[in-house]
């Protein structure tokens, strides 16, 4: 990866530290975890140990109290895997679910979960998509009503990564008539009523564990609260933003894979007398996709900037996200058809990019709500 214009020495440690996990403990062995359908629980620990987990968080609970141009950073390394099911497993610990207690969270709650969280021992799942709500947030009916020192929490949460092996969920539930009124609720794993109804099978990153969550009069003491009672909406949506600029970094580290892929097979491979590099069509249309990925890049970056600078981004965040998820769908599939049938075998990574990336257009908010959210901001 090329360096950027906002770069520390601190920044550039961080991508060495985190290319060397990838190296050692990734790579190697995500074809097993394709298969087996999660990343194995002592790899997250071992993440949490190297500090990876809580960048953001504050140093009392053992974060590093980092800010948000090096978290991108690190979801931007990360990205450089090509097993997108374990990126999108550490993504949503770090950068969906665990910021709802980091945002929202009571000291007594931070101090009861957030080491835990950090050190990797806990892992985290957010609750929002349902079977009839998925981008219009607005529109779940989950709900929880209080009873006593209780809540009781019913419904069905749906695509929740790290469903079926979190330890700790944050539910978004309706508490109140109106249609943004619902909160943030912290859901141990154990707690009776609450269980996962199925494990998912996906088209793509397999190597990540969802499911559909089943919670029936589900009792969760009013300490388990995060925040004040029906702002939870507000909280989402806050927490979207660092959400979708770490999909738009997943996005770029596909896109930066991809042509890697590309280069490296097309500067090889004999067809017709001369290596297909030697053929102006493809190496012209090789270094299109680079001008793009390079030019998403430097946007990407430029949102965490304001996002660290306390900026109000929503319009350029959900345009990036937009920008990105389609992107890197184009990308791929570029660098994918340069393989021939070889871009077609489930052993080559160009394939499960090509997989993998479909979503990013669709998961964290689809790319047609995206452009209605920046739209309605001119």
């Amino acid at each position: 990866m090329q360096p950027t214009v906002y770069d520390t020495p601190e920044h550039a440690a961080l991508r060495e530290q985190v290319a060397r996990f990838i190296a050692r403990e990734v790579e190697p062995h995500g074809m097993a975890w394709e298969t087996q359908g999660c990343v194995p629980r002592d790899v997250l620990r071992r993440m949490g140990q190297a500090g990876f987990f809580g960048l953001m968080y504050e140093p009392q609970y053992g974060g590093a109290g980092a800010d948000a141009l090096t978290n991108l950073v690190f979801a931007e390394a990360l990205s450089q895997s090509t097993f997108a099911g374990f990126i999108i497993t550490v993504l949503v610990h770090t950068d969906m679910a665990s910021p709802h207690l980091h945002h929202a969270g009571s000291a007594a709650q931070k101090a009861r979960w957030l080491p835990r969280v950090i050190a990797g021992e806990a892992i985290t799942a957010v609750g929002i998509t349902e079977p009839g709500a998925g981008s219009d947030v607005a529109g779940i009916r989950t709900t929880a009503r209080r009873d006593g020192d209780h809540w009781v929490l019913n419904g069905t949460k749906l695509f929740i990564t790290n469903g079926v092996h979190a330890d700790l969920y944050f539910i978004a539930a309706r508490t109140g008539p109106g249609k943004r009124e619902m909160s943030i609720f912290a859901v141990e794993k154990g707690t009776p009523g609450f269980s996962v109804g199925r494990a998912l099978h996906k088209a793509g990153w397999l190597s990540s564990d969802t499911a559909e969550l089943v919670l029936q009069d589900v009792r969760v003491p009013a300490g388990h609260l995060l925040g004040e009672e029906g702002k939870g909406f507000y909280a989402v949506m806050k927490n979207f933003q660092t959400e979708r600029i770490a999909l738009g970094a997943m996005a770029v580290g596909h896109c930066q894979q991809a042509i890697r892929l590309a280069l490296d097979h097309v500067r090889q491979r004999q067809a017709f007398g001369a290596t297909l590099w030697e053929q102006p069509a493809i190496r012209q249309r090789i270094a299109m996709a680079d001008a793009k990925t390079r030019a998403a890049r430097a946007f990407l970056y430029e949102c965490a900037w304001r996002v660290a600078q306390g900026q109000d981004v929503v319009q350029e965040v959900s345009m990036l996200k937009a920008l990105t998820g389609e992107l890197v769908n184009e990308v791929v599939s570029t660098c994918q058809q340069f393989h021939g049938g070889m871009g077609y075998m489930r052993e080559m990574p160009i394939e499960r990019l090509w997989r993998d990336a479909r979503i990013l257009a669709i998961g964290g908010g689809a790319t047609e709500v995206m452009l209605e959210e920046v739209a309605k901001r001119y």
